[in-house]
């Protein structure tokens, strides 16, 4: 296979400013449509202008030539910019321990866009991100969406406040003295949610007098209740899978189970519940309550019929992240198809996170997030040689 690598015929004259740009490509990966072989991506003001073949390049814009052209990654749940990579308390902001219940907890308010992963997974083709605070409480707090570009948080951020992240399961009664155990985490999530209930009609009332003072931690729960926001909830084993299913259930919650080791087991009650699915990161450790985690379980669930979203999720140890295109390759290996395991990774994460509008795919008036390869993005040999946000090219290499 012909090596071609990016081709600079034209240098923007400042670094950041937003180019008009074309893109060639030998094959463009859209996502939400067919790929294009031999075409053409134009780029103007940081949004996509247009995408085909045979496409006449405007006079002045730069151009640049690749072999694979593929949308900016979207990382379904990450830690990054909240858990860092020193590994030190000082860059740890992903779980506060002074108590199980905290949905008033911002994420904006934890993280950092000058982290150094946010540039290692960016390197890696991922442009947009969910993270937010971590696993291991009941209610952990507020999880929000952002662009890897550099920048202040204000710039950054595209959702400041995405779903509220929950967890069931072991790793709670872990960091808290209580709950102990797995009913004691229902029943203490489930008399939060009727405070919220009961707070939520109070203010309502007529006699502006009789209506209760604001409460940071009930007006967060009010959100999920109304659904404003989604329900993050992490649950591994089929137990606990299957107590998220009731909570949703009786408190009417959109659901999103996070982790989910165990889902291939329960397919018909996810599908019953209308639960969206971001999955474990194929590789993970398989251990606690992931012991019985399978490596086939993206495959086994698309096919299914259920939309799987990889995640990179959190790990404890440094580097303190994962590569999510290494995590969708993985799950090639395990019988999920190319066009799938791409979908994981970019559109089925976009429409889960409501933001299908801006990226997810390579589509006319969309954010020009894209990633070029010299090769197939699944393959171990094949290199990120270029990476662009908001029409700003962020990464430029194999020159």
């Amino acid at each position: 296979m012909k090596k071609i690598c990016i081709l600079f015929l034209l240098l923007p004259a400042t670094q950041g400013i937003k180019a008009q740009t074309a893109i060639k490509a030998e094959m463009i990966y859209t996502v939400s449509g067919s790929p294009i072989r031999n075409g053409v991506v134009l780029v103007k003001n940081g949004k996509i202008e247009n995408i085909g073949t045979n496409l006449s390049i405007p006079a002045g814009y730069t151009i640049y030539e690749t072999k694979v052209l593929t949308p900016g990654f979207v990382d379904a749940r990450s830690l990054v910019g909240i858990s860092g990579a020193l590994n030190i308390p000082t860059d740890q902001d992903q779980l506060e321990k002074s108590g199980p219940i905290q949905p008033d907890l911002r994420a904006i308010d934890a993280y950092n866009p000058e982290e150094t992963l946010v540039k290692v997974i960016r390197d890696y083709g991922v442009t947009t991100i969910h993270t937010g605070h971590g696993v291991g409480a009941l209610v952990s707090g507020q999880t929000m969406i952002a662009k890897t570009k550099a920048g202040t948080v204000e710039t950054v951020t595209i959702k400041p406040l995405s779903m509220l992240a929950m967890t069931i399961g072991p790793s709670v009664s872990g960091n808290f003295t209580s709950p102990g155990t797995k009913a004691k985490q229902i029943a203490m999530i489930r008399t939060e949610l009727l405070k919220a209930q009961a707070y939520l009609k109070k203010q309502s009332d007529k006699d502006s007098s009789k209506r209760p003072a604001a409460d940071l931690k009930l007006d967060a729960l009010v959100k999920l209740l109304n659904g404003e926001i989604k329900a993050l909830i992490t649950a591994n084993s089929s137990v606990d899978i299957m107590s998220a299913i009731r909570l949703a259930k009786e408190f009417k919650l959109k659901l999103v189970l996070n982790g989910a080791a165990e889902a291939y087991r329960l397919i018909p009650e996810i599908k019953n519940a209308n639960a969206e699915i971001i999955l474990h990161a194929t590789m993970a450790r398989n251990g606690g309550d992931m012991v019985n985690m399978n490596m086939e379980s993206a495959s086994l669930l698309t096919k299914a019929g259920i939309t799987v979203s990889i995640e990179t999720g959190y790990e404890g140890y440094v580097p303190k992240t994962r590569i999510l295109l290494f995590e969708a390759a993985q799950a090639m290996v395990f019988g999920l198809g190319f066009d799938d395991a791409l979908k994981a990774i970019t559109l089925n994460p976009a429409r889960l996170l409501g933001i299908a509008d801006k990226v997810g795919s390579i589509e006319k008036g969309k954010d020009a997030d894209l990633v070029l390869f010299n090769g197939d993005p699944f393959e171990y040999l094949s290199k990120v040689c270029g990476v662009m946000i908001d029409g700003v090219m962020v990464k430029e290499d194999c020159r």
